[in-house]
């Protein structure tokens, strides 16, 4: 009897959520992203879509535009501020100086892995999104596992560096690049290739297996094997669109944009670009350096000042970056990420 109670409550409670939802008008969204459909978080993101269809009981259509179709992968964010995409996947990084306080996540040598890395990362930004990024809708913000230094020239100390072009991950690495002596390429993922085959960049900051993913691995051979640094992303929204959904659908978005799906959404390329080593690895004409830990060491001096940059840029803007780092480490700590 308990168990048939049980299962007609629960239908009820089905009956009513549609019920609620029936009176919604139906919504499309439109998600921009800028990495090809091949990528993990393609799948991903299909299934966060139909999560959010099958909790709003179908008024929520999320339509996933891949491969830059609606924008370059620079532009995502103001893509979704003016209404060009509903919802868009954006680098903060490509836009050196625009987020001081969330460029913490691009200062090398601070997370260990991309998982629990990610759920810190979203769960601290939470509460700076309206000082950096209030013209938007805040969604979740995650990491990338670990990349490193892919080039033609070997690097195995921060010496090495000097007089390389390399194309850097965020506006952080291109300053720890300059800080070396190198210079740097802007080339999104998607150009990335082209630029090192041309010999317009010696090299790159790519996590391991998106360099098979967009044919970097056949034009570098040297690859530093030591995990350096992660990009951080966001995924943001209209803010009008968000406005104008009822407040049963708004409830759904805010169920999928929060800490827990943050890390949802990491773990599988996280999982996936680690396996790219391995696979790099196997090709033949690679050179893998791995670091003493007296260089490990020296690598991580040569980083100091750029979190020491890092903190000017964040007082500039009216920010206590002491505050704000302990915040961070606290946050990397409590979810086992920090470096």
């Amino acid at each position: 009897m308990k168990k048939l109670l049980a299962l007609a409550g629960a239908a009820a409670l089905a009956v009513l959520s549609g019920t609620a939802f029936a009176a919604d008008a139906p919504v499309v969204l439109r998600f921009s992203h800028w990495v090809p459909p091949s990528h993990p978080l393609q799948p991903t993101y299909e299934a966060w879509a139909k999560s959010i269809a099958d909790e709003s009981h179908g008024s929520i259509t999320i339509k996933i535009f891949p491969a830059q179709q609606l924008g370059k992968a620079f532009d995502h964010y103001d893509m979704a501020r003016d209404g060009i995409a509903d919802i868009t996947y954006v680098s903060p990084g490509y836009q050196p100086g625009r987020f001081p306080i969330f460029a913490l996540g691009s200062v090398p040598f601070l997370v260990a892995n991309a998982e629990g890395g990610s759920a810190a990362l979203d769960e601290w930004y939470r509460a700076y999104v309206g000082k950096e990024m209030g013209d938007v809708h805040f969604c979740l913000a995650h990491f990338h596992d670990p990349g490193t230094f892919h080039s033609n020239k070997k690097i195995v100390v921060p010496a090495d560096v000097r007089g390389l072009k390399i194309r850097p991950a965020t506006g952080t690495i291109a300053n720890f690049i300059t800080l070396l002596g190198g210079t740097t390429v802007n080339a999104a993922a998607p150009e990335a290739r082209d630029v090192i085959a041309r010999g317009v960049a010696d090299g790159i900051t790519f996590p391991w297996r998106s360099m098979i993913l967009f044919g970097i691995d056949k034009v570098v051979k040297y690859h530093l094997d030591m995990p350096f640094y992660v990009t951080p992303f966001v995924q943001v929204m209209n803010k009008a669109k968000y406005e104008s959904l009822s407040p049963t659908q708004k409830k759904v978005i805010d169920d999928h944009c929060n800490t827990a799906w943050a890390e949802k959404i990491a773990t599988p390329w996280a999982r996936w670009e680690h396996s790219g080593r391995d696979m790099i690895k196997a090709e033949p004409g690679h050179v893998f350096t791995e670091p003493t830990a007296a260089q490990v060491a020296e690598w991580r001096k040569a980083a100091e000042p750029i979190k020491a940059a890092w903190a000017t840029d964040v007082k500039k803007a009216g920010g206590d970056p002491d505050a704000i780092f302990a915040a961070f480490e606290a946050a990397l700590k409590k979810h086992g990420a920090a470096y």
